[in-house]
């Protein structure tokens, strides 16, 4: 796409193109492939709404490293050992029931509190029959 004005320095010309982008957060960087529309000029990004998607994701992935949470994969291997649904995870470990879906696509990042249940139920299988016994019941103490 050409043709677009460049709000940081007023050139009309904008191309798309996927350049490297280096991301930082606490202590830890990241490099990727960030598509987006660039300046010929002054080099400015633009981001559209799948060019942000990207760059959400790798951010995401970053904070859940330095967080030391689980990372998609993890998330969905432990699941399907366990032999949940995305929408029974949720239900049983927290979260709702598209909140599986949410951490296994990179877009939403698990709590603490659902990466260590997660951890735990890797180790010991057999604790996802408690949590089955208690979900749905909010007297469940």
């Amino acid at each position: 796409m050409t043709g677009d004005t460049c709000p940081n320095c007023g050139h009309k010309k904008l191309v798309r193109e996927i350049r490297p982008m280096t991301i930082e957060y606490k202590g830890l960087s990241a490099t990727f492939d960030m598509p987006g529309l660039y300046c010929e000029s002054c080099g400015e990004g633009i981001l559209s709404g799948r060019d942000a998607a990207v760059y959400d994701h790798n951010l995401n992935r970053l904070k859940a490293q330095a967080e030391r949470l689980l990372d998609p994969e993890q998330i969905r291997k432990i699941r399907q050992a366990l032999r949940l649904s995305q929408v029974e995870a949720g239900s049983i470990i927290g979260g709702g029931k598209n909140a599986f879906q949410l951490y296994e696509s990179g877009t939403r990042l698990p709590s603490q509190a659902v990466s260590n249940i997660l951890r735990l139920l890797e180790a010991n299988p057999s604790g996802i029959e408690i949590l089955r016994q208690n979900a749905g019941n909010d007297n469940a103490r």
